[in-house]
């Protein structure tokens, strides 16, 4: 009796989490997304203003800075925004590098305190005089065509903002690419239903004239910006042509730093912005109701079911269940060491899914906020490559 109790409530919560992924996993198949469903232009040269937020950058700035100048675009078209914090050295080797030839111009907004990420990027955007406003990080590279992909997207007159996928991740990160292996397939559904939800730092691009402040405590701003621009009319989305690469951890400690605080920005966001369910047409019908319950219930129920599955095997088989709790342990413990081979992907889902409860639980507690630290091992895996 006991053990059919116990299946029935697991069938239950596994039926309950998994509907949803079949449901979408079926609009893939139905709609084979490919690329962006933009009209584009490949022909499209707009003027373009580069924003690069930076804070104790001094190891790498010079070399993202010659990236920059490496993309595939009229330098004369081009205008750099740095916006920087740093008590380094960060911005003497900006203005140093900026004083070469063929460089393009220099807009410097120097802060003289921290105040985060959000109110630096929300003075640069300000800042920005050129007609399409890109933004990127300092620590990831980008394919030196992905700004003309970019304004090619932006020439239809319907779209407003345009991001990007991570080609590959630098520092090795098996679990972190076998994510964003499956967030891509996600986010291409997603823009050919309508937008995408999920905008990434190290590139995304927006009209400027779409572009409107972001709320100052932010953390998750690159999304929050796509989300108000969606807000007010414009499509954002996701186009897997254009390609950078992105610093990601490979232990499982520092990785669940760093999905934790992504995790905790996007959870603000959807709740902040709970009463665009179900308008905004597929935006708000479709897409953000998939990313509420992948990000705020599934994991929720995914937890339950691991205490569930433990707790009721023990109940039932007595010792004997202590290998159902063992089993998962050795799934995550292989999992974090990026040896599961073909199930890494499976472990990789599951790993995001324990990141958004967690952080679920810290914004419970209050915790985050709009600054960030420097990493000095992602810094070095930047520059190995």
């Amino acid at each position: 009796m006991r053990l059919r109790r116990l299946a029935a409530w697991l069938s239950g919560l596994v039926a309950l989490t998994g509907l949803p992924y079949l449901l979408y996993g079926l609009g893939y198949v139905l709609l084979s997304p490919e690329g962006s469903p933009a009209d584009k232009d490949p022909d499209a040269e707009p003027t373009v203003s580069v924003v690069l937020p930076t804070y104790n950058e001094e190891q790498i700035v010079e070399s993202k800075l010659e990236g920059l100048l490496a993309w595939d675009y009229p330098v004369e078209k081009l205008e750099v925004v740095v916006v920087d914090s740093s008590d380094d050295a960060t911005p003497d080797i900006v203005r140093e590098f900026f004083d070469r030839p063929d460089t393009p111009e220099l807009v410097f907004v120097e802060e003289t305190e921290r105040r985060g990420l959000a109110v630096a990027l929300n003075e640069a955007y300000a800042a920005a005089t050129n007609e399409v406003v890109v933004k990127t990080d300092c620590d990831s590279k980008v394919a030196t065509d992905a700004l003309h992909e970019a304004v090619a997207n932006l020439a239809d007159p319907t779209v407003a903002a345009v991001t990007g996928r991570n080609a590959e991740v630098l520092g090795g990160s098996e679990v972190e690419r076998g994510y964003r292996d499956v967030q891509a397939r996600i986010q291409t559904l997603e823009s050919h239903v309508d937008s995408t939800f999920i905008f990434h730092g190290p590139f995304s691009a927006f009209e400027r004239d779409a572009i409107v402040p972001i709320d100052e405590d932010s953390i998750a701003d690159d999304t929050e910006l796509a989300l108000k621009i969606r807000k007010n009319g414009g499509r954002v989305l996701f186009d897997p042509a254009i390609r950078y690469k992105e610093a990601s951890h490979s232990a499982f400690r520092k990785r669940r730093t760093q999905k934790d605080r992504r995790a905790m920005g996007l959870l603000r966001l959807l709740w902040r912005q709970r009463d665009m369910l179900g308008r905004y047409g597929g935006y708000g019908t479709v897409v953000l109701p998939f990313n509420w319950w992948f990000m705020g219930v599934s994991p929720t129920l995914v937890m339950a079911g691991v205490a569930l599955a433990s707790i009721g095997a023990v109940a039932v088989a007595g010792p004997l269940g202590l290998a159902v709790p063992a089993a998962l342990g050795a799934f995550v413990a292989v999992g974090a060491r990026d040896a599961l081979g073909p199930l890494q992907p499976a472990y990789a889902l599951f790993d995001t899914q324990v990141s958004l409860f967690r952080a679920a639980v810290k914004l419970l507690r209050g915790e985050g906020d709009g600054t960030w630290d420097v990493d000095a091992e992602l810094r070095e895996a930047f520059e190995a490559e």
